[in-house]
């Protein structure tokens, strides 16, 4: 594989050379399926298929990291999946009855995380400069907005189904939002994050219809309420951080208001309801049935019950004689299966991210980095509507970025207190701070 040139003196990965369309090709092409893109979409068999044995297939890659020094983050991630994957697994020996192997496949969810490493191993192997990892999320951001635009355009009414089985999800939906399409909003999310960054600072208009754009869609054709609340979370913290005193009053005098006129309106105003149409008493005979198990025994509560595996004859529904879905009561759901310690863990795994960036931004000061450190925010500000079990090779991806420029970038030679670079737009400058 070709490697970047750069003149600038500086580590290849920060070249500000044109983009290598063979790299841009093949992080196109890998991109949706590392990000989880199609893991939940079973309409599309083929890519749902690929997506669900992709940790499986690219584990191989990982001797490509044979050679190399241990990269940042990587022991806390292995002994992470290591404690999530195991201790569940023997507790629903226990709790459940459930043949310890039987139990393990219940955790092939957390199989994505393993892509911090087979994701930093394909980055290796492509060595994409920090502009073509750039170009590949937003270019298919946009793409995945268009696709949406054009789907919500010409799908006639009858596509969207208004009942189907529990534990599918269909891609055309109607509920009391109404129409709306369900679809992974990785890619366009940073990609609205990172135009939103662009706007505050440039005060340019296109990056600001950027931002509306994706917003709208979310809004209106998505229509998910936890990716309205964390997209609107983050907006708020970063320009509550970038702001001057004066507007962080007047923000936090408006903001209030505004909020809540925004939830008053349409669909986001069942947010917070206790309607049953909302899927409420379902979560809350769930919350009660979850804790009354759980009971006073501390080491339940400590380490988790586990769960119960799909390919076993039964289910959690049939056990506890009523619909109970662990993804509903997130948090203690989490704390149900993998008990308060697992519950720290996965939090520590998104806050490891969010702790790395602040020491890798010390040193490349990057609008496209910035804008994955805002969807490792988005994450746990949703973690209270979507546990971050669902789709953690998101946060592994990101992590593997970070790791990546890092690395590559020759950054672990340098103090932490030494801001060496800052990066902006399509150029590199280096400056020594002061």
């Amino acid at each position: 594989m070709e490697t970047a040139t750069t003149t600038t003196g500086l580590a290849p990965v920060f070249s500000s050379e044109p983009a290598r369309w063979r790299v841009t090709w093949w992080l196109l092409a890998l991109l949706p399926l590392f990000g989880q893109t199609f893991h939940y979409l079973s309409t599309l068999v083929p890519l749902w298929a690929l997506s669900k044995a992709l940790p499986v297939i690219s584990l191989p890659g990982v001797l490509r990291l044979g050679g190399e020094p241990r990269f940042p983050m990587t022991r806390q991630i292995l002994i992470s999946f290591a404690w999530l994957l195991l201790v569940p697994s023997f507790a629903a020996v226990f709790y459940f009855h459930e043949g310890f192997f039987t139990s393990i496949t219940a955790q092939v969810k957390l199989l994505p995380v393993l892509y911090f490493f087979s994701f930093l191993a394909l980055l290796l192997t492509l060595k994409p400069t920090l502009g073509e990892l750039e170009r590949g999320f937003l270019v298919l951001g946009v793409v995945i907005l268009a696709v949406l635009i054009v789907l919500w355009a010409v799908v006639p009414s009858d596509w969207y189904q208004e009942s189907y089985v529990i534990g599918q999800s269909p891609f055309f939906s109607a509920d009391n939002r109404g129409h709306r399409i369900r679809m992974s909003m990785y890619f366009p999310l940073i990609l609205l994050f990172f135009c939103y960054r662009r706007a505050f600072f440039e005060k340019h208009a296109g990056y600001l219809f950027g931002v509306v754009v994706a917003f709208a869609v979310t809004l209106l054709i998505v229509k998910t309420r936890a990716m309205v609340i964390g997209i609107m979370g983050v907006l708020l913290i970063n320009t509550f951080a970038w702001s001057r005193m004066r507007t962080r009053v007047l923000l936090l005098l408006a903001a209030p208001a505004a909020l809540a006129a925004m939830f008053s309106a349409g669909y986001l105003a069942t947010t917070f309801s206790t309607d049953a149409s909302t899927g409420f008493d379902t979560r809350r005979i769930t919350i009660l049935l979850a804790t009354k198990f759980l009971g006073s025994e501390p080491m339940r509560w400590l380490f988790g019950v586990g769960t119960i595996s799909s390919t076993s004859k039964d289910n959690l529904i049939d056990y506890f004689h009523h619909f109970f879905f662990l993804a509903d009561i997130t948090w203690l759901g989490i704390v149900f299966e993998y008990g308060l310690i697992g519950a720290l863990i996965i939090l520590f795994f998104q806050l490891r991210g969010i702790v790395f960036y602040r020491r890798l931004r010390k040193k490349v000061d990057d609008d496209f980095l910035g804008a994955l450190f805002d969807y490792l925010v988005y994450i746990l500000l949703i973690s209270f509507f979507y546990p971050p079990t669902l789709t953690p090779g998101e946060t592994a991806v990101i992590l593997a970025i970070f790791a990546y420029i890092w690395r590559v970038g020759e950054l672990d030679s340098e103090p932490d207190d030494h801001a060496d670079l800052q990066v902006h737009h399509a150029s590199l400058q280096a400056h020594q701070a002061p």
